[in-house]
């Protein structure tokens, strides 16, 4: 039996899953547009040659028997999706959802708290939280003098034999790991894609005290980047690492914008599910409304922030609200943008001024970089550290600590707070479901 690939199958699948083009697609495998090609041609076959000839004895039929390898099960049972039964595609309406009791939490990478206060409201216990950053620990101390707040280096941890478990009481049980490690390449010169191979990287230490602590359930989150990082490999292979571990996962960039945050921002969300427990996840569904810099940056209260050099003031004044350097007279955006002038692509974000009836663009950790303008929508100056927070949707009762280049970093490295939450209750309702 001879069988090839059907390329409009191919595309059918590709426009499902959003890639466009046969390069994407490649890219996405890890293989060369040419080898690609190779495999949609007419002279290639998918099937190797004994079950061709196994197909030619019992006939086409025999296809049907290829499931795969974790999804096969017994002939006596009828075939089932399991991935897709424990992750529904439908999202879930989380207005309504109330944590049945306190989950204990575990945070890594804690950073500033974005993502600790989203837990927090969400219904979650705080039983430590891992932040090098002595800046951002004391931002954590000073909003909560009662968290378990671990100033330390997260390599020092997992080397100390008592991992963990040394600034955590080891009755502690713990229903959810979260954090957002740095994203970083591995080597795959005779790889395994285990847990060894990603040494000397930060996401080997967040799966060490996963190994560690066994939680029912686990957080990752990421930038966007992440998920083509190095053509997908990078991904992988955590995957991998976290299902040798014993748990099922799903991932999905969502953007903040969609979850009541003033702010395009697309982040990777990484879920994951210990296999022994008969739990759903779904995640959270987006808004109805999506709110605009109108909205959040009413009545802030005053604070520190940036201002632009004399000469950078001079030509963001002569851009208009929502424009950015296109908007500027020629000689002036060719002065101002220096070679970038006659590189590719839309550099929408330089010399940039927000409207009021627009989200900001994704905060960076320094509002007067050159690549990244965010000027504020009538003033000729960056946003303040107080706008800032407004943006990520902290609440003006959170206090930063440091100085005024720490404040900017610490709020830029955030997860946004309402963001957050509604990642953090999609959880809870999984959790609920822990008899």
């Amino acid at each position: 039996m001879k069988a090839v690939l059907d390329k409009k199958e191919i595309h059918t699948l590709m426009k499902k899953k959003g890639i466009k083009t046969q390069k994407e697609l490649a890219q996405s495998m890890g293989i060369t547009k040419n080898q690609l090609s190779v495999m949609l041609s007419s002279s290639f076959s998918p099937i190797k040659s004994n079950v061709s000839n196994l197909a030619d004895v019992l006939g086409y039929d025999v296809l049907k028997s290829i499931v795969p390898v974790n999804e096969q099960l017994s002939t006596l049972s009828p075939k089932k999706d399991i991935r897709n039964e424990m992750f529904p595609e439908v999202p879930i309406d989380v207005s309504n959802v109330i944590a049945k009791r306190k989950f204990n939490a575990l945070e890594l990478f804690a950073g500033a708290g974005g993502l600790a206060l989203a837990l927090e409201q969400a219904g979650f216990n705080d039983v430590g939280l891992v932040e090098i950053d002595k800046h951002a620990a004391d931002t954590l101390k000073l909003n909560r003098p009662k968290w378990n707040v671990i100033n330390e280096d997260i390599t020092k941890i997992t080397a100390d034999p008592a991992g963990i478990y040394k600034y955590i009481p080891k009755s502690c049980e713990i229903d959810l790991l979260s954090g957002g490690y740095p994203c970083q390449s591995f080597s795959y010169a005779g790889k395994k894609m285990g847990l060894d191979d990603t040494r000397g990287t930060l996401f080997y230490h967040y799966a060490k005290i996963l190994e560690q602590v066994k939680p029912k359930m686990f957080l990752v989150e990421n930038v966007k980047g992440l998920t083509t990082h190095d053509h997908g490999r990078t991904l992988k292979t955590m995957i991998k690492v976290f299902e040798n571990m014993g748990y099922k996962t799903i991932y999905k960039v969502l953007n903040a914008w969609d979850f009541g945050v003033a702010e395009k921002r697309e982040r990777m969300i990484l879920i994951g599910i210990r296999n022994d427990l008969n739990i759903t996840y779904q995640f959270p569904k987006k808004h109805d409304y999506k709110p605009v810099l109108r909205d959040v940056l009413k009545n802030v209260p005053n604070s520190p922030g940036q201002r632009y050099s004399d000469a950078k003031k001079k030509v963001l004044a002569q851009v208009p609200a929502g424009g950015y350097w296109r908007d500027l007279p020629e000689n002036v955006a060719r002065e101002y943008m220096g070679k970038s002038y006659y590189s590719g692509g839309g550099r929408t974000g330089m010399a940039r001024r927000l409207s009021w009836e627009e989200p900001s663009l994704t905060l960076t950790t320094s509002p007067s970089q050159k690549q990244t303008e965010r000027c504020h929508p009538v003033e000729t100056r960056p946003f303040t550290t107080r706008e800032y927070a407004r943006i990520q949707s902290f609440p003006d009762s959170w206090h930063f600590s440091g100085g005024i280049g720490s404040i900017y970093s610490q709020i830029g490295n955030a997860v946004a707070v309402n963001f957050g939450k509604d990642i953090a209750l999609s959880i809870i309702n999984s959790l609920n479901q822990v008899n």
